[in-house]
C-alpha cells in the first residue's frame, strides 16, 4: 500500500510500481487485461503470479489514493494512471535509481 511521508513523497509497494507502470506503458486498460501483462511478465522472471484478488482491492486503493482513475464502459472498468500517478512512478524510479548508483559508496 502506497505510504505518505510527512513531506508529501509518496512510497510505492512494488505491486503499485507493477500496476502503474503496466498503464503508464499500455495506457488505459481494464482489470483482466492489466493482470494478464503483469502475469506475462512475472512469469518470465520466474515471480509468483497475481491473483485476481489481489488486483481489485489494489486498484480500489490506488484509485482512493488519486494515483489511478477509472470508467466504466460497457461491462468493463477501465483504468488510466492519473498526472499523480505519474509523478508519483518517476519519482520512484528515480530514487531507485538512484540507490544503485550509491549502493556501494554509502558505507
Amino acid at each position: 500500500m502506497a505510504k505518505y511521508k510527512t513531506n508529501e513523497v509518496i512510497v510505492l509497494s512494488a505491486l503499485e510500481e507493477d500496476l502503474l507502470t503496466v498503464l503508464m506503458g499500455k495506457g488505459e486498460q481494464y482489470g483482466l487485461k492489466i493482470l494478464e501483462i503483469v502475469n506475462q511478465a512475472r512469469q518470465l522472471y520466474k515471480i509468483p503470479e497475481l491473483k485476481i484478488g489481489s488486483l481489485y482491492p489494489t486498484l480500489q486503493r490506488m484509485e482512493k489514493q488519486n494515483l489511478i482513475v477509472s470508467q466504466q464502459l460497457e461491462c468493463r472498468r477501465y483504468y488510466s494512471i492519473t498526472a499523480y500517478g505519474r509523478d508519483a512512478l518517476t519519482s520512484t524510479n528515480a530514487y531507485r535509481k538512484q540507490l544503485a548508483e550509491y549502493s556501494g559508496d554509502l558505507i
